[in-house]
């Protein structure tokens, strides 16, 4: 029992991670059909600003805010410079932010050098609780309670703020918003920073949850981003964050009892999602969030 409770935590601190970078490209790809394989390098930008920040500062939560404020101006330059021209265009898409991607993890190097960096995390989050037995680690369950009040947030907003309905309404039409008299592509802008202030933030959270840090692991994490995006079905805020469980979970268990399947689970997940639902799992009719 108590193998199985500190995997479901390990699975679920996981899926956590991965949901907080692939809720930016579904809010991304809902509302402005875009296609962005550069989201993994801001995920890396975010681990190591926030890593520097802390190790400069000592204070955990000043990383954290550092790494956001990282994601949210990366997430703007980008935006504004390398998305906009190519909008309507999913191969252009993917060609220049594929090379988004790899300048950003270059630029990684130029600035904190090749070698991988260490990450801890603060005094009072560190260490574990023991409780019947099952040995329970502080920050594992730090990055799940984040990861879910993350969710609720961005639900409430979506559900319950004008700019949420703005959001939910471009989804279904961006031309009819836009006949109202609302900027849509400010809405892009703000949906596009926010998206990118939360892989930061995964970024960040990742860094004493493996202990190191390094520049190619935004490609890594990227990868079980679509993953998670695809199952969850394109579009689906709501799906994003149960396949994050799902793959996280299948990821920690499968580690565990078939080694030999650690790395091909996630990629039998999709393909079975791609063969029986291709939708995704949680996608409805139209896109929505």
């Amino acid at each position: 029992m108590e193998v199985l409770i500190n995997l479901a935590i390990n699975g679920l601190a996981t899926g956590m991670l991965i949901f907080l970078l692939a809720a930016g490209l579904t809010l991304i790809f809902g509302l402005m059909d875009v296609l962005n394989f550069a989201h993994g390098g801001l995920f890396a930008w975010g681990a190591y600003s926030g890593t520097w920040i802390f190790a400069q500062t000592g204070s955990f939560a000043a990383g954290i805010i550092g790494a956001v404020v990282t994601g949210l101006i990366l997430g703007f330059l980008t935006e504004r410079w390398i998305i906009k021209p190519v909008y309507g265009n999913h191969v252009q898409q993917i060609l220049i932010t594929l090379g988004l991607m790899l300048v950003l993890s270059e630029l990684l190097k130029v600035v904190w050098g090749p070698n991988q960096l260490s990450a801890s995390p603060p005094s009072y989050l560190a260490g574990s609780w023991e409780l019947g037995g099952v040995i329970i680690i502080k920050y594992r369950v730090f990055i799940i309670i984040v990861g879910l009040l993350v969710f609720l947030g961005v639900q409430y907003i979506l559900r319950n703020t004008k700019i949420g309905l703005v959001v939910r309404a471009g989804v279904m039409d961006k031309e009819m918003v836009q006949s109202l008299g609302i900027n849509i592509k400010r809405v892009f802008m703000i949906v596009f920073m926010a998206g990118s202030g939360m892989a930061a933030l995964g970024g960040v959270l990742l860094g004493p949850y493996s202990g190191v840090i390094h520049a190619e692991m935004g490609m890594e994490f990227a990868i079980l981003a679509f993953i998670v995006v695809v199952i969850g079905g394109m579009g689906s805020f709501s799906g994003s964050i149960l396949a994050a469980i799902l793959v996280g979970l299948a990821g920690a268990f499968m580690s565990y009892y078939v080694p030999s399947l650690s790395l091909a689970v996630n990629m039998l997940l999709m393909a079975a999602v791609l063969i029986f639902r291709p939708q995704g799992l949680f996608r409805l009719k139209g896109r929505g969030v």
